[in-house]
């Protein structure tokens, strides 16, 4: 390949659109678990966590909500991957070898979200949310009394999750999205100095703990009764005024070890007794491979 400015255009074009093909043809599904925030500034400030609105009878003056009863702030963090092309590769046509990595920067660019919202899950015994307690503790402060989300126990870890509402149990902020960027310019001192052209991505986003009153957490061997355990402790929650706070789990998250046994649950016709099965479509399963 003659290299000159037009055939590096070309090139450009041609990386640009294999990692384009393969960001467009993977399904990430974070989505299902957290709600996308936009951000405009380095950080989002969620003042109104801790606050899940709730109708009352109005009796006398309205009853002023002080939306900025939390200071749980989520920092955007910067993300890159970048990729050198040797000079003498272009000169050669052996761009076959490149080919593959820059779909793999696609697909890597798109997933990046299921990423940091599995790992944010699955760090949710040992991080903190809004309420300063882990994500998934037993000591919620609730109106004067400790509420749990946390079902105890030492095997892997699964979830039950209520995600039809409009708020979520986690959230995917998004500052800028994915960019496509080169550098090929021959004045410019890298790739003069070494004799290559670079290309990457860069991301800005971070995640973050929604409500923790959508979201249960436990260790215990999965099986029936620890299932009904779960959907018990979510639906028997309160607000701070003692209302039902009306969640009901809808989705399961287990690790690919899991799979069998949450499948079991969810969708065999008869219990291991060979009695009907109560929990056949309780919830919807999701198994992540992000999850260990």
């Amino acid at each position: 390949m003659l290299i000159n400015s037009e055939s590096l255009n070309t090139l450009n074009k041609g990386f640009s659109s294999i990692f384009s093909q393969a960001f467009i043809a993977e399904k990430p599904v974070y989505e299902k678990i957290a709600m996308t925030v936009p951000s405009t500034t380095s950080a989002n400030t969620y003042g109104w966590l801790g606050r899940i609105p709730g109708m009352r009878e109005w009796l006398d003056d309205r009853v002023l909500e002080n939306l900025e009863a939390s200071s749980y702030t989520i920092k955007n963090k910067r993300f890159e991957y970048t990729v050198v092309v040797n000079r003498t590769d272009l000169e050669d046509d052996n761009l076959g070898i490149y080919n593959p990595l820059f779909a793999e920067l696609g697909r890597a660019a798109h997933m990046h979200p299921d990423k940091l919202s599995f790992n944010l899950m699955q760090n949710g015994f040992s991080t903190p949310c809004y309420d300063g307690q882990y994500f998934f503790d037993t000591d919620h402060p609730v109106n004067g009394t400790v509420v749990s989300n946390y079902g105890g126990g030492t095997n892997s870890a699964w979830y039950l999750l209520c995600t039809k509402r409009p708020v979520k149990p986690l959230i995917f902020q998004s500052r800028q999205e994915p960019r496509f960027l080169t550098l090929e310019d021959p004045q410019n001192p890298h790739v003069f100095m070494k004799d290559e052209y670079v290309y990457g991505v860069d991301y800005r986003c971070n995640v973050g703990y929604g409500m923790w009153q959508l979201a249960y957490a436990s260790k215990q061997a999965l099986d029936a009764t620890s299932y009904a355990n779960a959907r018990s402790a979510m639906m028997s929650l309160t607000d701070n005024y003692g209302s039902p706070l009306g969640i009901v789990p809808d989705m399961m998250v287990v690790p690919p070890s899991l799979e069998a046994d949450a499948k079991t649950i969810l969708n065999n016709e008869r219990a291991a007794s060979g009695a009907s099965n109560p929990w056949k479509g309780s919830a919807e399963l999701l198994v992540s491979p992000w999850l260990v």
